[in-house]
């Protein structure tokens, strides 16, 4: 390693620049020369994939180690708060990176492309760039419009001026407390070192810096003037042997390094060779392989093909590769990238990855991923998703507006350019583009990743991209993601509904088991005595949803039934987890989950809050035997109102409604399956959305009211012993037009005061510890269920019926059947009788003894065909039966 040269050296020499600063500066930057008037030098990073190839999972491991920094410096609370936003056309994969790093917050990249219909939230110019207009263009004008922290993503953080000119832009509209600049490397001279200090009092806010490595570039007076003759003489060079068709000579004579001690040979470059590849001229003719150039479709709206990729003929030595992109998720952060997005896009890479690998040659040994010019992250994710699954050395870098000097040197950072025409239609006119360090590399395929805007004529005409690579490679293979168009905007609502809620600042589950799709309501008193609240239901006077039970604190004796029923049923549950979700991925899956499967993954919405605990073992599994995450959320429904509307919104804008398997934790007389179906029928009625499909999947289907299911059988299920504190510490969720406006999710609360008595994750580790020991019989299971008349029967529904007649209720809504309805009577509501199968075992010990500690009498029956089930009081008032609730006759 004591032999490799800086790729510094060559411009170090010639104009006296120096590096000075942290050790590992010199591994992650090399000097170049650009053309331009501003600025002589440009700092090369190794390690941000756009000038010099790397490797993804090093590009991708660097901004997303900074994300970490961040989060970190933040909060879980304030990073949950914050956005954050990269800089075009460098640092846009960058940004990107650091928001997964961040994990929490929404991401936005400035853009040079504007977008018909959607107006700029703000604008800036960089002084030192060839090209200096930066758009602001979120789809939702409210996303910088909070007043949580703004982190600002750069690759360097040179003058600052760029990054203070956008605080100061934005501050001034949309005033915030905190702001965080985030850069690979603070090159900052002596002299701009106080400004940013400076700054921060100026506004009035806090400013933070989180950088990888930090220095100066000393540059010799003089030596803007230097660098652009130094530029003109190797270009001038460069063209003089392509315009007398000579190949650029290898031996031309060093020139000295500027400031260099006379007859020091030791520190004298050898001989150089301008490197710069020429186009060749683009004449497309009408009658000939390409469509003429300029006759593509609209760059922002192109019609036909899959996916809004465009049906167009393909320059014949590049090859189609079609992603599968999933539907719903931009192809970056032009307009808005939410950690949703994230979500969806990680589970649809894998197959996507397959379908670039299935593509490759035989053989290749040395493959690159070249992404286009803002579009800098989804080329990076699939590189760093392909590097996962071939055996090739993978490799990614992308094209780039940037002009730079290219010199075949090994102490230069830039050895060679391919030069081609754009080929997005850009706003500022056509101009050259180039992609830097691909001719000569040893190559043996380059996969060209450009959006739909860009799949146009130009791309794959003579001299175009496409042609440029294929005298380079034996290999050219084109992937198309889909151009991102933001909707038209409705005026009746926000466009952007909140993102989920997450763990640990809300719920004690971890940030990826779940997101709530909820209000948190912590701080408001929601709670009401049990015999208040029913006696308000029953009048007519309250819904149940607009309060609260205050939460049952089990005693000792309890806990000890709760730990030891779920000792005992924890691989009954496990392999009903597993068949339930063989039977969803069977199912749901398009195309199963085989190498050639379809990029469409399931997505579990989880009925809060009794589905919850089952869709995170359901994700468990999914990610145990078949190594797959499920993206899983928790929304509202509330018997009587409905599912959250504002929750199907969400869904529906960031996943395909048809991907969507709704999760409940049992069924009993099939009153939310009804609600739901219901619901769903209304809300697409209403709002045009369709897809969504009101099938429930449940772990046990007593009453024979869904078809997907992991048994029918009613037995107990531990986590409906208890309520939050095997629930993650979330409340059941609320309904109050006083806390609940229409463009709000429904509410919930978070018990953080009851952490000492959470079993929440107690019972998923329990579970999930038996999942090897019922792999098999689940999958047997799963696939006897796939054959069988699984009908639903309603023969639940026709016995609470039976009952309610019989004990004179004549209320199904006060019948609550199965183990686990009735212990909620128990817990949550005034409860009048139990009746048991007679016979039942274990399964109802803590049935009995929540009945002995409320007063209520248990009553055997020979014929149910439930194990049980709850009788909530028919006329209940306190002045009829004690304001304790214990003395429960007619």
């Amino acid at each position: 390693m004591d032999n490799v040269v800086w790729t510094g050296t060559w411009v170090a020499r010639r104009l006296g620049v120096e590096l000075v600063g942290d050790e590992k500066l010199a591994d992650l930057l090399g000097l170049a020369l650009r053309r331009n008037p501003r600025r002589a030098h440009l700092l090369v990073s190794n390690v941000l994939g756009k000038h010099v190839p790397q490797s993804p999972s090093v590009v991708y491991g660097h901004g997303y180690a900074l994300g970490r920094r961040v989060r970190e410096l933040l909060g879980t609370e304030d990073a949950r708060a914050a956005v954050v936003l990269g800089y075009a056309e460098t640092a846009t994969g960058l940004g990107h990176c650091v928001a997964d790093g961040v994990g929490l917050a929404p991401y936005l990249h400035s853009t040079r492309r504007p977008v018909p219909g959607v107006t700029p939230a703000g604008g800036f110019e960089e002084s030192h760039s060839h090209a200096t207009s930066h758009l602001l263009l979120p789809q939702d004008p409210a996303l910088l419009a909070g007043d949580g922290p703004l982190v600002l993503v750069d690759d360097e953080f040179s003058t600052g001026n760029t990054v203070l000119n956008t605080i100061r832009d934005l501050h001034s509209r949309h005033p915030r407390e905190r702001y965080v600049i985030v850069a690979l490397v603070d090159m900052r001279s002596a002299a701009d070192l106080g400004r940013l200090e400076d700054f921060a009092r100026e506004i009035g806010a806090r400013v933070d810096l989180v950088v990888a490595a930090s220095g100066t570039v000393k540059l010799p007076e003089g030596v803007l003037e230097k660098g652009q003759a130094l530029v003109a003489e190797y270009e001038s060079a460069d063209r003089d042997a392509v315009t007398s068709g000579r190949t650029p000579h290898a031996g031309s004579a060093p020139v000295p390094a500027a400031g260099a001690p006379a007859g020091d040979e030791a520190v004298r470059p050898a001989p150089v060779t301008p490197a710069s590849v020429t186009p060749a001229p683009v004449t497309p003719a009408e009658d000939g392989p390409y469509p003429a150039a300029g006759t593509a479709g609209a760059a922002h709206g192109p019609a036909g093909g899959r996916g809004g990729v465009p049906r167009r003929r393909t320059h014949p030595a590049a090859t189609r590769v079609e992603l599968g992109w999933p539907r719903g998720v931009p192809d970056g952060g032009r307009h808005g990238f939410t950690p949703g997005h994230r979500v969806r896009l990680d589970g649809t890479l894998p197959a996507m990855a397959a379908r670039i690998a299935e593509a490759l040659p035989d053989g290749a040994r040395r493959v690159l991923v070249l992404g286009f010019e803002e579009l800098m992250y989804a080329p990076l994710r699939l590189a760093a998703e392909l590097e996962q699954v071939v055996a090739a050395e993978v490799r990614y870098s992308t094209t780039t507006r940037s002009p730079v000097l290219a010199v075949d040197d090994p102490g230069y950072a830039i050895r060679t350019r391919l030069v081609f025409p754009a080929h997005d239609h850009p706003d500022d006119g056509p101009g050259e583009r180039y992609a830097y360090n691909v001719a000569g590399a040893g190559f043996d395929a380059v996969v060209a990743v450009v959006d739909s805007a860009a799949d146009t004529a130009e791309l794959h005409a003579p001299g175009g991209l496409l042609d440029r690579l294929a005298g380079h490679t034996p290999s050219v293979l084109l992937a198309v993601v889909p151009s991102h168009v933001p909707a038209r905007r409705s005026t009746e609502r926000p466009s952007m509904l909140p993102e989920p809620l997450r763990g640990p600042a809300f719920s004690s589950y971890a940030p990826d088991e779940v997101g709530w799709l909820l209000r948190d309501l912590s701080d408001v008193t929601l709670e009401a005595p049990t015999e208040e609240r029913e006696e308000a239901i029953q009048s007519g006077g309250a819904h149940y949803a607009e309060s609260l039970p205050v939460e049952y604190q089990p005693s000792d004796q309890y806990q000890e039934l709760f730990r030891a029923a779920l000792a005992t049923s924890a691989a009954r549950i496990a392999q009903a987890v597993g068949a339930v979700t063989e039977l969803v991925l069977a199912e749901r899956s398009r195309s199963g989950l085989g190498p050639g499967a379809s990029a469409s993954r399931p997505v579990l919405v989880s009925l809060a809050r009794a589905g919850t605990p089952v869709g995170v073992l359901m994700r468990r599994w999914a990610r145990h035997h078949h190594g797959v995450d499920l993206p899983h959320y928790a929304v509202s429904i509330v018997r009587g109102r409905g599912i959250d509307p504002n929750a199907l919104r969400w869904l529906a804008a960031h996943h395909d409604p048809a991907d969507v398997v709704f999760v409940d934790g049992w069924t009993g007389k099939g009153a939310i399956t009804r609600e739901l179906a219901q619901a769903v029928e209304e809300f697409e009625a209403a709002e045009g959305i369709t897809g969504f499909d009101p099938e429930i999947a449940v772990l046990a289907d007593p009453g024979s009211c869904v078809r997907t299911y992991g048994t029918r059988e009613d037995f107990l299920i531990p986590s409906a012993c208890l309520n939050s504190t095997v629930s993650g510490l979330i409340s059941r969720t609320v309904l109050r037009a006083d806390l609940v406006g229409p463009h709000d999710f429904h509410g919930a609360k978070f018990y953080r005061e009851l952490a000492g008595s959470d079993v929440s994750v107690e019972f998923l580790d329990a579970v999930e510890a038996r999942f090897p020991d019922v792999a098999e019989a689940a999958r047997t299971q799963a696939k006897e269920l796939l054959t069988a008349d699984r009908t639903p029967t309603w023969e639940g529904w026709a016995a609470v019926e039976r009952i309610s007649e019989e004990y004179g209720i004549h209320d199904v809504n006060l019948v609550k059947p199965g183990v686990g309805e009735t212990t909620r009577v128990l817990l949550r509501r005034v409860p009048w009788k139990i009746l048991a199968r007679a016979g039942a075992g274990a399964d109802l010990d803590h049935v009995r003894l929540l009945a002995e500690q409320r007063g209520v009498p248990v009553e055997e029956v020979a014929e149910l065909p439930y194990t049980c089930v709850g009788l909530i009081h028919p006329k209940y008032t306190r002045g009829a039966t004690g304001a304790d609730g214990r003395a429960v006759t007619v």
